[in-house]
């Protein structure tokens, strides 16, 4: 199977911006709001589709129903993309979160999964913040404290983001990403938020969004902490292609490349996701080829053929590549 393109949802959200478009090249309406950009999704409606090839306007469901051997290899053990693969623009900040676990997800809803995700910046603002992880010591009884006198947010572990830093936030966590960052996610395929507090913002006729106290407790990890950037770790060194390990967990494992010369992509029995950072570059298998600007994503079988890469852009070429557990 070759490497596949979709056509992105676009979602709108109250703590959206422009920057899907200025940033990354999306093609987005005149509205102010467009906060994500969900790249490769499974999730019920939810459904990005094939843009070209003898695939096209197939739906990514419909690829793993009929193509499960080709998409992960052997054995061909998912009845759902496992992961959603997003770019997201925070013009502000959203509410403070926290995401279940396989197990409280199911307890809530038995057709959806936990949450357990990781971003990578792509764009942080002067004053941008990211909220990560409680402060040391905050026990469920200062957490119903804070939210009642509005001081919750001395309880949270907040961060100043730069350019490149990976966050690994499992589920459990109680997070939030602020104003003024803009990021590439992968996820579970999971839509399930619990959300603790959204800033005491109303909408136009002074309404404020539902939040999700008792749930989101029922969910809370307290041991977890503050969380700070991922280490990366180089697995590759070679002139013209530096491999950074990001993140390994039970669900996917995350690479930065960075690539200034042509070199082949080694094959491998997994299913991966390619998302370009910076820079541009092609992906060429015999006599087709993708060109993968900033903001572009792939998806690679795992019975995808040898793919040869190699940088389109005066700058070299950062792209990340989630492996599918």
């Amino acid at each position: 199977m070759e490497p596949l393109i979709f056509s992105p949802l676009l979602k709108r959200i109250r703590w959206g911006g422009r920057r899907l478009e200025t940033l990354l090249g999306k093609s987005i309406g005149p509205e102010q709001d467009y906060a994500e950009s969900w790249e490769i999704c499974d999730h019920g409606a939810d459904q990005c589709h094939v843009l070209s090839g003898p695939y096209r306007d197939w739906p990514l469901s419909r690829l793993v129903a009929e193509c499960g051997v080709e998409l992960f290899g052997e054995p061909a053990r998912f009845s759902q993309f496992p992961l959603l693969i997003k770019f997201l623009d925070c013009h502000d900040r959203l509410s403070v979160q926290v995401h279940p676990d396989d197990d409280a997800a199911c307890r809530f809803n038995p057709r959806e999964n936990g949450k357990t995700e990781a971003w990578v910046v792509m764009d942080a603002q002067p004053g941008s913040v990211i909220y990560a992880g409680l402060r040391p010591g905050v026990i469920a009884e200062d957490l119903r404290a804070a939210l009642s006198d509005g001081s919750l947010e001395n309880l949270l572990h907040r961060i100043s983001p730069a350019v490149g830093d990976c966050y690994f936030i499992p589920a459990g966590t109680v997070h939030a990403l602020g104003e003024g960052v803009v990021v590439a996610e992968v996820q579970q395929s999971s839509d399930m938020t619990f959300r603790l507090y959204d800033w005491g913002r109303l909408d136009s006729e002074g309404n404020s969004r539902p939040l999700h106290i008792e749930e989101a407790f029922a969910c809370i990890d307290f041991q977890q902490g503050p969380v700070a950037p991922t280490r990366p770790r180089m697995v590759n060194s070679d002139a013209g292609w530096q491999i950074e390990q990001l993140v390994v967990c039970p669900y996917f494992r995350m690479f930065r490349h960075g690539l200034s010369r042509a070199g082949e992509l080694p094959r491998q029995p997994v299913c991966r996701v390619l998302m370009s950072l910076s820079g541009s570059g092609m992906l060429e298998w015999g006599q087709k080829s993708y060109v993968l600007p900033r903001g572009q994503t792939c998806l690679l079988p795992a019975s995808c053929p040898r793919l040869e890469l190699r940088p389109t852009s005066p700058t070299p070429w950062q792209f990340l590549v989630a492996e599918v557990v």
